[in-house]
């Protein structure tokens, strides 16, 4: 395996076989020997109010999908996100959900209590499966059903926690990163920090990459505190900062040439969405790619970036 196969996931399902992920930050990768940045300086004299807002879903009960042995609850679409519980005793269960782009994320339903899934795709008609395992790679339906979403609060996906990003208020990262973004007088000041905080002190473990296990979910308090962590983590890790600093943060998927990829991006008040890997020198925005960065020469890395239309997104969580 090439170094930059950063993160394989095994999955035993028919959409996903085996994915290699790369983190993909906006600016260059301290820990890969890159020099730190901090091109970008507020003209602002305020500092930004720093108090955390962590987001709560919640399962209301007012419009459920149900049998014995699964809920959905889809009783907040205006906000961007459903919730399910499976209770049945099936060990291997997965959720598919189909937007108007018509993209299917499959996941893994692990039971216990309800968990979160964000509707990437914005409004639309969505098509639900649940799906339990019967042999091998093969999974019988035990629930299906269409729903409409008008989801008002825009931003919602990406500013609530769901499976791939796990936080609430109690959580370590929530505090760090308020402590991270004190000095902040912006939004992308406060991406600094952040960015800055998390790759100068998580180091990649590359054992971990390697023996990682099919339904992995990354556990964002633990490696905060074990400062170790695969692709996966980085990007759980900063997302749920950013998210809980209301800076809205969508976790992306997709590829990077030929290879698969994981990147963030962030939306930044009249700036937009900062789409895939970025860097900004007060001026103008550019684009980098971290990881290439840190293991190709410089002509050999512009060559691959161009004009940034290497860069597919195909999920978003």
């Amino acid at each position: 395996m090439k170094r930059t196969n950063d993160f394989l996931i095994k999955k035993n399902y028919s959409i996903f076989v085996s994915l290699v992920f790369f983190l993909f930050f906006f600016l260059p990768l301290t820990g890969c020997g890159a020099e730190k940045h901090e091109a970008y300086v507020s003209a602002s004299t305020t500092i930004r109010d720093n108090t955390p807002v962590c987001l709560v879903p919640s399962a209301d009960g007012d419009i459920i999908y149900s049998n014995d042995r699964v809920t959905v609850d889809i009783s907040n679409l205006s906000e961007g996100y459903i919730m399910a519980l499976y209770t049945g005793s099936n060990h291997k269960v997965k959720l598919q959900l189909t937007g108007p782009d018509y993209m299917t994320y499959t996941y893994d339903l692990n039971g216990d209590s309800y968990e979160v899934f964000p509707l990437s795709a914005g409004n639309g008609t969505y098509q639900l499966g649940i799906y339990e395992n019967i042999d091998g790679n093969q999974y019988a339906a035990i629930l299906s059903e269409q729903f409409d979403a008008q989801i008002t609060n825009e931003m919602g996906p990406f500013l609530y926690p769901n499976q791939y990003v796990k936080f609430n208020s109690s959580s370590n990262i929530v505090s760090k990163a308020s402590e991270l973004v004190s000095p902040a007088k912006d939004d992308l000041e406060a991406i600094m920090h952040i960015y800055n905080y998390v790759t100068e002190n998580i180091t990649y473990d590359y054992d971990k990459a390697q023996n990682v296990q099919s339904g992995y979910i990354p556990s964002v308090d633990e490696i905060l505190a074990s400062k170790t962590g695969i692709c996966l983590d980085y990007a759980s890790v900063m997302t749920g900062m950013l998210r809980s600093q209301q800076i809205p943060t969508r976790l992306e998927v997709g590829y990077a040439g030929e290879a698969y990829h994981a990147w963030i991006s962030s939306y930044v008040e009249c700036q937009g969405w900062i789409n895939g890997i970025i860097q900004f020198d007060g001026k103008s925005w550019s684009i980098m790619d971290p990881t290439f960065a840190a293991n190709a020469g410089e002509e050999t890395l512009k060559n691959f970036i161009g004009d940034g239309s290497n860069y597919v997104t195909k999920y978003i969580y």
